[in-house]
């Protein structure tokens, strides 16, 4: 079972109390009625779908019921971090990658 760490909560709960919500860090664009019709249709509908690193917006429904982000590794479904709305995070994709070169023994 996987497990999950509420930022809000402050404890790592069953992910059976969690919901993704998609992509996280997807700006709102400033006035929606100038946009096109193309431009509200990509805000809305279009998401990146990676393999490997991916800042997802999940809820904890059952919970304290406050969204927050997560840090997921699409390939593993591995977990990195949960952060707190308006924080960034502080794994990406070029980070995970030296970490895992340091891990391997691997030197730049």
């Amino acid at each position: 079972m996987l497990h999950i760490f509420c930022p809000h909560c402050g404890e790592l709960r069953s992910e059976e109390e969690f919901h993704a919500g998609g992509q996280a860090h997807i700006p709102r664009p400033l006035d929606p009625n100038a946009c096109t019709d193309e431009e509200w249709g990509e805000y809305l509908f279009f998401r990146d779908n990676p393999r490997g690193i991916h800042h997802e917006l999940w809820i904890h429904a059952a919970g304290c019921r406050q969204y927050f982000n997560v840090t997921r590794h699409t390939v593993s479904y591995e977990i990195l971090e949960t952060y707190k709305i308006g924080e960034q995070p502080s794994v990406t994709e070029a980070s995970f990658a030296a970490k895992k070169a340091a891990d391997q023994g691997v030197t730049a």
